[in-house]
């Protein structure tokens, strides 16, 4: 099966502000760390849920790119196909920064 990937659109701004303060400290780490998160939505096509962690709640999973404490939340929604990229926040922020934004569980 091959799913297909949304994302909200905070997404965008997450990834944006993260490149930017890798950038800051070393001169193309901000490109390295968007590499490494756009190839976790690529694996999202063919598997979602492999390696991924679950919250307690439902379907609402993570995972984490590699090299960068970052965590990506998204949802997976069996019966249509389709994975929600919630938000892409350091892993040490409390999840309260991205459940606002969550998709349906």
């Amino acid at each position: 099966m091959s799913w297909q990937i949304e994302f909200r659109p905070e997404v965008e701004q997450d990834v944006a502000e993260a490149a930017e303060w890798y950038e800051a400290r070393e001169p193309d780490l901000g490109v390295d760390f968007i590499q490494e998160v756009i190839r976790v939505w690529e694996r999202f096509v063919f598997d979602p849920i492999n390696g991924s962690r679950r919250s307690p709640s439902g379907q609402i999973r993570w995972l984490y790119p590699k090299r960068f404490p970052y965590r990506i939340i998204y949802h997976v929604d069996d019966s249509a196909g389709v994975v929600l990229v919630i938000a892409v926040l350091h892993a040490a922020r409390h999840d309260r920064h991205w459940q606002q934004r969550r998709g349906p569980e």
